[in-house]
């Protein structure tokens, strides 16, 4: 259970590798990564934007995979090849107008840390870095790609009761 007031949030931002897809990845005879991609985790992004939430995604990668998928679901703000993700995190932050406290970013390696200090909720999959587990208020059970996702965002719609609301039951 997440220690923090759900109530408060209004939007979610996640990395990618780690956190969307799992710490190791194939790579294709180009040498592009192939990255796996939670299924369940794509249906709670998609609930959660059908409910009024903001969804953004901040990686370092450059996948156009990634892109596509998120896209798909419908993932406006999609930051890739973020050299330094407070960057990325400022410019949502002023298109959007929320406020830290109102955010969960889920992040799981150094890149994601500075991001993680301000945002009201930072969350670390179960095999997130040990320096990231140390500043997360909340640590899911959950590992990178296995849905941790879901996790987050089906605890905070349960706790605001959008969760089985009649968005619930479609595409």
């Amino acid at each position: 259970m997440i220690n923090y007031d759900l109530n408060k949030i209004k939007t979610f931002i996640f990395d990618v590798d780690g956190v969307l897809s799992r710490q190791t990845i194939s790579l294709s005879l180009d040498g592009d990564p192939l990255r796996t991609t939670n299924v369940r985790d794509g249906y709670a992004i998609n609930l959660a934007m059908k409910n009024g939430f903001g969804i953004a995604i901040i990686t370092g990668g450059n996948s156009p995979s990634v892109k596509v998928r998120y896209e798909a679901l419908g993932v406006k703000h999609i930051y890739l090849k973020s050299k330094i993700k407070m960057l990325d995190f400022r410019d949502y932050i002023e298109k959007t107008g929320y406020k830290h406290e109102e955010i969960v970013y889920i992040g799981d390696d150094i890149p994601d840390y500075e991001v993680m200090q301000l945002v009201g909720l930072p969350v670390a999959p179960a095999d997130a870095a040990p320096e990231i587990k140390q500043i997360a208020k909340y640590i899911s059970k959950k590992k990178g790609g296995e849905g941790v996702v879901r996790d987050v965002i089906e605890q905070v719609l349960k706790v605001q009761g959008k969760w089985l609301n009649g968005e619930a039951f479609g595409w």
